[in-house]
């Protein structure tokens, strides 16, 4: 775990990874660009909005179209800020929020969208786990536990470069996509009747809050906060020109991206109106419901094809929502840990209230779950629209690639309309449960509800005053008298972790090289056969004997040369034994080699570099050997 001063790129493992720099022109040019909106896409066709479409398509038929439709426009809208604010500020959007807001505003903003990510996560791992049980039979409460393995899959994507990552997303993109391209073509519904839909008309208050379920999952809070980083991966022309050109492309990108998610949001809905609605089963509105009766309707290839594209989107969505969950903590926090912990959190924080509910409830309250979720991430909207909309109006950040006043009148009745929705869904939420609410639930709800509006506010109004701030949230580098205060250390006894290799004397010129005359050297060597591992220093295997010989052979040559050394052998465990003689011989600094292990021979060989630097305190210098 590494906590850092500042976050000083996002995501910077991949940062500026991909070249759009070079000779290359026209639509090569553009290639270079494409591949982050495919990636926001994904949150855009999640198992969260299966669940809200086929609610919305069986109950409602066709009506609910316009709801997607405007859902889409809105996200259009709003990414192209997202990325905006990515490629002019080089920032993304936790990162703009920690400079420009107090501490414990961006405390507030972090765990808000940690419980957005948690939500979009919770709709991953269960439809991910119907896919499973649809597919193979496989109890739901199994398929739950199996998607924790996912963890591994994005590892190897991160490690193979965001290229292969895009290349791998967009082609279960493709999967979803095309499965339910041959669904609607089976199902044959009517053209005229769908166009009727995209007619906006009154919503009741069951059909509200499928609408606000289809908006929640259609324009998701993190994916405003990933598309700020996704755009950093390419290096630009920093220049007005570059910018400029990078603005149009990713523009191209996102307007190719969300309308690709529209249609199939837009499939499974038409999907569920003809199939279900159109022929009174307007009771279907769960996945595996929907999953059972589809061969009745369209044959026994359409179910498989359900369950394939079911799991296609909630691995591809869960990737990008672990992507998000690591912008978020590096950005607010300046809290960076391993991958795989933070993508092992994340699904933790979901596989966990997914299996109580299971256990407690049974099964059949999945769907009601899922659907909640979305509804989870409907509320979080305004939190991260309102700061965004501040960042990307502001001359004095953005400078000539502000946005026009027409753009930021329509992000803000967006915003008003966002808001607006939520609370008349949360006021008619608390209304139909308040008689049965116990006193304390009625006070602690509105309590919350109280704070969640005061935090509105602020982060509203706050950005207006922010000229008589007196200091900022975050210093993103330390003032200039710090260089003036160096103090050169001098290392008495340096320890040097030997394997009795031809590397050995590459790690030794480079500790002689951070010694003085007087410095002591402690030669460290850990004997790992098994008879040494069994009996530790009673050890008398033939491995150990020569271990010995060669320890003293190494003291004996530095010796000769006039160096000040001492040779000590460990045994059994390697990292614990060099930690335990460094510390006894209060060495003040360790040189250790690093054979450049990466995945699996990490497993095999051992982490121990990574292992000693954990344990001490002293300075580690690490040497490539």
């Amino acid at each position: 775990m590494n906590k850092q001063s500042h976050p000083a790129t996002s995501l910077s493992e991949v940062h500026q990874s991909i070249d759009t720099t070079g000779k290359k022109r026209g639509w090569r040019k553009m290639l270079s660009f494409l591949g982050p909106a495919y990636l926001i896409s994904v949150g855009y066709m999640d198992p969260g909005n299966w669940a809200t479409d086929l609610a919305g398509g069986s109950k409602f038929g066709y009506s609910l179209i316009w709801v997607l439709l405007m859902s889409n426009l809105m996200a259009l809208l709003l990414q192209g800020l997202s990325a905006r604010l990515g490629i002019v500020r080089g920032r993304d959007l936790a990162q703009a929020n920690r400079e420009a807001y107090p501490r414990f505003v961006n405390l507030a903003l972090y765990l808000l969208a940690e419980l957005a990510i948690a939500a979009c996560d919770l709709a991953e791992v269960l439809g991910m786990s119907i896919g499973i049980q649809l597919l193979t039979g496989l109890p739901l409460i199994w398929g739950v536990s199996i998607t924790i393995l996912d963890t591994f899959l994005l590892l190897y994507l991160q490690k193979m470069g965001m290229r292969k990552m895009e290349a791998f997303i967009i082609s279960l993109v493709a999967v979803v996509a095309i499965s339910f391209l041959i669904e609607i073509i089976f199902a044959g519904p009517v053209i005229s009747e769908i166009a009727h839909g995209f007619i906006p008309s009154a919503l009741s208050d069951e059909a509200l809050y499928i609408g606000i379920g289809i908006i929640g999952a259609t324009v998701m809070p993190h994916n405003l906060y990933l598309h700020s980083a996704l755009v950093q991966t390419r290096k630009i022309d920093r220049s007005n020109a570059g910018i400029k050109q990078a603005l149009k492309f990713n523009r191209i990108d996102t307007t190719i991206a969300l309308n690709l998610a529209f249609l199939v949001n837009a499939a499974i809905l038409i999907l569920a109106a003809t199939v279900f609605f159109k022929t009174g089963n307007s009771q279907v509105a769960e996945i595996k419901e929907a999953h059972r009766l589809l061969p009745s309707f369209l044959g026994n290839l359409a179910p498989k094809l359900f369950a394939i594209a079911l799991i296609a989107a909630g691995q591809s969505s869960t990737i990008t929502g672990t992507l998000a969950g690591q912008i978020i903590m590096e950005g607010y926090l300046s809290l960076r840990i391993n991958p795989w912990v933070r993508r092992l959190l994340t699904r933790l924080l979901a596989i966990i209230p997914a299996l109580i509910v299971i256990v407690i409830y049974g099964e059949e309250k999945v769907n009601s779950l899922l659907v909640l979720s979305q509804v989870i991430l409907s509320l979080q909207l305004g939190f991260a629209i309102i700061p965004l909309i501040h960042f990307v109006s502001d001359r004095k950040t953005m400078g000539d690639f502000v946005i026009s006043p027409i753009t930021k009148i329509t992000a803000w009745a967006i915003a008003a309309i966002l808001v607006f929705l939520n609370l008349s869904m949360l006021t008619n939420e608390i209304a139909s449960s308040w008689a049965a609410a116990a006193i304390f639930s009625k006070i602690g709800l509105t309590l919350l509800g109280l704070l969640s509006l005061a935090l509105l506010l602020y982060i509203l109004i706050f950005p207006l005053f922010k000229t008589v701030q007196k200091s900022a949230s975050i210093q993103m580098h330390p003032d200039l008298e710090v260089i003036n205060q160096l103090t050169i250390p001098e290392f008495k006894i340096i320890a040097i972790a030997l394997d009795f290799s031809e590397k050995d004397q590459k790690l030794l010129s480079f500790a002689i090289g951070q010694g003085k005359e007087n410095t002591r050297y402690v030669l460290v060597h850990v004997v790992e056969s098994a008879s040494a591992k069994l009996l530790g220093t009673d050890s008398d295997d033939y491995e150990t004997r020569k271990d010995k010989e060669r320890m003293d052979w190494y003291v004996s040559q530095l010796q000769q040369r006039g160096y000040l050394v001492e040779g000590h052998l460990g045994f059994r465990n390697r990292a614990k034994e060099i930690v335990r003689i460094v510390k006894e011989l209060n060495a003040d600094m360790l040189v250790a080699g690093a054979h450049g292990h990466t995945g699996l021979k990490d497993f095999i060989y051992g982490e121990t570099v990574n292992t000693v630097r954990h344990e001490l305190k002293i300075p580690v210098l690490i040497v490539n050997v």
